[in-house]
């Protein structure tokens, strides 16, 4: 099984932390009777431990891409968007508007190293698809297709950002206006502090979220693309209200979907990939080392074996006893981006150690409903997308993976 991390805190509200932790592993205990075969079975996979065996980055990589190619086609709602997970206990799911959005550079990204153009056409249906169902005023919906209510999101207009960006430079004019209205929207609706209010998602908590920096991301995407725009001074604002969140330690209040006091992986990912993307448009230093203190600390949580606990409190002790391959994932591509700003070695190896312990979850041979498919949790049961295999989460396995690669290859010519 996976590690077990011990929760060290001392907060007033501890105890009501543990009276609903109980709750939810006695609920998680009563849930047995309901689960499928498929995901019984899975469950009893992950409790014998990971295996030793390492499919490699390309072989992974391959078989991730191979996996977000059957999710568009066999999403519940066949519109050219990608189902937003497949479940051992519900199967596909419908399209997921957000997340296709920023599948669509990894796509693009993967193509071009392979000379795939089936690739590329996928992503064009894709954008098509996307561009077919944005709002009128630029925003686009949270959820899958078919959630109640629809409405514009900020976060996952944010994200589609990325995706409209991605499009208008690889397949042109054509995709800049809906790019355009997007951002556009996105900086309409921004608050005087740089924080998004109007707009939040009716699926998660309705607090102030530091890991919309990620949004900023795609803002920064618009702006290389259109620089007379206000998107790079929006974008900043942002950054700069969510630094106002971190601590001196480098965590980050405010950043969870759900949980504040002990977010998720996934969110601190993102929000350490927005502060890293300001800095990569903007030279200025203090993102780099707001960037770094998160990066740090996140070093001294991982375990040798690449392991990260899926939540972590204020003081980074992990709180749960389950990964989220997800933020794995997005933290080992912010390591590795900041290795190749610094040199630090210790980046490239806590990201090697980290995209190593997620190869070894996947799987490459089997049924294509999860063969090359990243499970939310290991083991499988855990609590962040429990007996799901999310889209997002192969995403950004394959972007970490590619950019290991990458960092690699550069090393090795630079020793010829």
């Amino acid at each position: 099984m996976g590690s077990v991390w011990v929760p060290a805190r001392s907060s007033a509200c501890y105890a009501n932390k543990m009276i609903r932790t109980i709750i939810r592993s006695f609920r998680r205990g009563l849930e047995p009777e309901r689960l499928s075969d498929l995901a019984l079975a899975e469950t009893e996979s992950d409790q014998l431990g990971l295996p030793a065996g390492d499919p490699g980055i390309e072989r992974s990589v391959a078989e991730a891409v191979g996996w977000l190619c059957r999710a568009q086609d066999t999403s519940a709602t066949h519109d050219g968007g990608v189902a937003r997970d497949y479940s051992l206990n519900g199967g596909w799911n419908a399209s997921y508007p957000e997340t296709t959005g920023y599948i669509i550079p990894t796509l693009i990204n993967y193509a071009k190293l392979t000379s795939d153009n089936s690739l590329l056409d996928r992503a064009r249906l894709m954008l098509d698809w996307l561009v077919s169902i944005q709002f009128s005023d630029g925003g686009f919906q949270g959820s899958v297709i078919g959630a109640k209510p629809v409405i514009p999101v900020t976060f996952n207009t944010g994200q589609i950002l990325l995706g409209l960006a991605s499009g208008t430079c690889e397949f042109g004019e054509q995709y800049r206006e809906p790019m355009c209205r997007a951002a556009d929207w996105l900086v309409a609706t921004q608050d005087d502090d740089g924080c998004w209010r109007r707009h939040r998602s009716p699926f998660a908590e309705p607090t102030d979220k530091a890991y919309e920096t990620h949004v900023s991301w795609g803002l920064f995407e618009a702006a290389r693309l259109q620089p007379e725009s206000e998107y790079a001074r929006a974008a900043l604002a942002n950054v700069r209200w969510a630094l106002s969140l971190q601590k001196t330690n480098g965590w980050f209040r405010e950043c969870c979907l759900s949980d504040p006091e002990e977010p998720l992986t996934h969110t601190i990912g993102y929000v350490l990939r927005g502060v890293i993307e300001a800095f990569r448009f903007s030279g200025e230093d203090e993102y780099l080392r707001a960037a770094l203190k998160t990066a740090d600390a996140l070093i001294e949580t991982v375990r040798r074996d690449g392991d990260l606990p899926g939540r972590l409190d204020e003081n980074w002790n992990g709180t749960v006893d389950w990964t989220c391959l997800t933020g794995n994932m997005q933290i080992a591509a912010c390591w590795l981006i900041l290795f190749k700003h610094t040199g630090d070695l210790r980046y490239l190896d806590a990201a090697s150690a980290a995209n190593r312990f997620v190869r070894r979850t996947l799987k490459v041979d089997g049924p294509p409903e999860t063969r090359g498919a990243v499970k939310g949790s290991f083991p499988v049961s855990g609590g962040y997308c429990t007996y799901e295999y999310p889209n997002w989460a192969a995403k950004f396995f394959i972007d970490a993976q590619l950019l290991e690669h990458e960092v690699l290859s550069e090393a090795l010519e630079r020793c010829r």
